[in-house]
């Protein structure tokens, strides 16, 4: 599933980058997730967390965990500055 629409990152490109051991800093400058308009942060958040949580199973929770996320459900619109 695509994270980061704006950069085209899906969430097995973090989760891959995030179980190589990189933090999401690390991977928010590697492919430029939530650089752009940052509604994709709180899900890409989650998606690493996921992946350091140590959790063997982390991609079949990641489903559950990124549908519920906040920034997949935000319905607001963002404000122009």
């Amino acid at each position: 599933m695509i994270v980061c629409v704006c950069h085209r990152v899906s969430d097995r490109e973090i989760a891959r980058h995030a179980r190589a051991g990189l933090g999401f800093d690390d991977i928010q400058l590697e492919l430029g997730v939530a650089t752009q308009c940052g509604r994709c942060e709180g899900c890409a958040r989650d998606v690493v967390a996921q992946c350091n949580a140590s959790h063997p199973v982390a991609a079949i929770q990641l489903a559950t965990s990124i549908t519920e996320s906040r920034a997949w459900n935000s319905s607001q619109p963002l404000a122009v500055a």
